[in-house]
């Protein structure tokens, strides 16, 4: 279902305009102004201005999404916005290996010349009333700056680590794989990457579905870093794809025996291939260290090299959400545990707000009711703000710890406990590649 053509928001279009700006939609059609919003969205993110040749690719590889800008009539360049979204809407995998809609926002930008006046509230809070209207129960961004996203109600539901590990004191102490790591270009590559990538969206909770445009650039199949990056893909002993691997090294001056290898993705269908790769990177010749970005929190590389200090890890937030529709995004997913739990969930900006009756029996499934006004009464096991209520909805955030640092309050004693123990997740959540 594609909702790139939904209309501008109402009421952030009147709130702009009384500040002389407009906020409206980029035809996805328009070479011209595609080619003014993609300059302002590299500006944006602090990159070089785009070529004529950098725009023209980005332009032939861009699948179609919402395209928004604001734009001051006023400015010296009135035809390139001031302000930057994109969205889609894409399939998030959620625990039990359900999916459930997410309205995916990236490309959220503000020039500098027009900050503090509201711009980024007008375009979030419109992007969150336009999903709504369309029906959507959830979205979801990853973020440059971490303080600014909570005061829309959203919450860092994944989290990933970057690793770097050194590889002179690593001895393999993993599993021998039974298969074979093989050099692939990307182009080779592709349609084995997208059914990798689908067959670990079915049971990653966290995963979003990528298209073939999006996963080609990752891979390097086109954009500014596919020179330099290499790509390996792991066959298993029938010969069938099951992961792949995309690097590229680095010298380090004055000493060639220590290059440092650059993961940008590494993804594997089963343990098997996950290992396969990393000693396989591990291993190289004439490297000193390894450092991958976006990896999973739980992934279990430390055990597979002999020397668990060997390897240093930083965690990040990855992937942030943002519950509409209480109902739809609970019922989607399955528990853990049985549960009947009672959840008044505070919410300023009204989609989420209430108080909510959640059931779970013990195969997992669950309803989910709004309590009507005779039962608003009803005391609630446990009261928390939509942002914490997002943050714990995969399972990858502790409810117990919200608990322990006062952004949850319970009504009934354990039952922050009993949530998380319906909320575990059967992998800890990840953003399998960043959108």
């Amino acid at each position: 279902m594609s909702f790139d053509d939904a209309p501008i928001d109402p009421v952030s279009a009147e709130r702009l305009v009384r500040g002389g700006l407009e906020l409206r939609l980029v035809d996805h059609d328009d070479a011209a102004a595609r080619d003014a919003w993609l300059h302002a969205d590299f500006r944006g993110f602090h990159e070089s201005a785009p070529s004529p040749e950098r725009l023209a690719e980005v332009r032939a590889h861009a699948p179609r999404r919402r395209i928004t800008g604001v734009y001051d009539p006023a400015a010296p360049l009135p035809a390139e916005p001031v302000a930057t979204a994109q969205s889609w809407v894409a399939p998030l995998t959620v625990p039990g290996g359900g999916t459930v809609p997410l309205w995916s926002i990236a490309s959220v930008t503000v020039a500098p010349t027009h900050r503090r006046r509201g711009v980024a509230r007008a375009m979030l809070e419109a992007e969150l009333r336009t999903a709504a209207a369309e029906g959507v129960p959830l979205a979801g961004l990853t973020v440059s700056e971490a303080t600014i996203y909570g005061r829309y109600g959203f919450g860092a539901a994944t989290f990933a680590d970057v690793t770097e590990i050194e590889t002179k004191r690593v001895r393999w102490s993993g599993p021998d794989a039974s298969g074979r790591v093989r050099f692939v270009g990307p182009e080779q590559l592709l349609p084995d990457a997208l059914r990798i990538v689908d067959a670990v969206r079915a049971f990653q909770p966290g995963a979003v579905r990528y298209d073939e445009v999006l996963l080609g650039r990752a891979i390097g199949l086109y954009g500014d870093d596919r020179a330099a990056l290499r790509t390996v893909r792991y066959d298993d002993a029938d010969g069938v794809p099951q992961g792949f691997a995309c690097y590229r090294l680095t010298p380090t001056e004055g000493d060639f025996t220590k290059h440092t290898v650059t993961v940008q993705h590494l993804l594997g269908a089963t343990d098997e291939a996950d290992a396969a790769l990393w000693r396989f990177l591990l291993e190289l010749d004439l490297v000193s260290t390894v450092r991958a970005f976006e990896r999973p929190v739980d992934e279990p590389v430390n055990w597979w090299i002999g020397d668990l200090r060997a390897a240093r890890r930083r965690r990040l937030d990855r992937l942030w959400l943002r519950i509409l529709d209480v109902p739809a995004v609970l019922e989607a997913r399955r528990y853990a545990a049985a549960t009947r739990l009672v959840l008044e969930v505070d919410d300023p900006d009204g989609f989420a707000a209430g108080r909510f009756l959640l059931e779970a029996g013990a195969d997992g499934v669950g309803h989910v009711r709004s309590l009507g006004d005779e039962e608003a009464s009803a005391e609630a096991s446990v009261a928390l703000p939509v942002t914490e209520l997002s943050a714990i909805y995969l399972g990858g955030v502790s409810p117990v710890t919200m608990a322990r640092a006062g952004r949850i309050t319970e009504g009934t004693p354990g039952a922050a406990l009993a949530l998380e123990r319906a909320f575990a997740a059967e992998r800890t959540p990840w953003l399998v590649l960043e959108f």
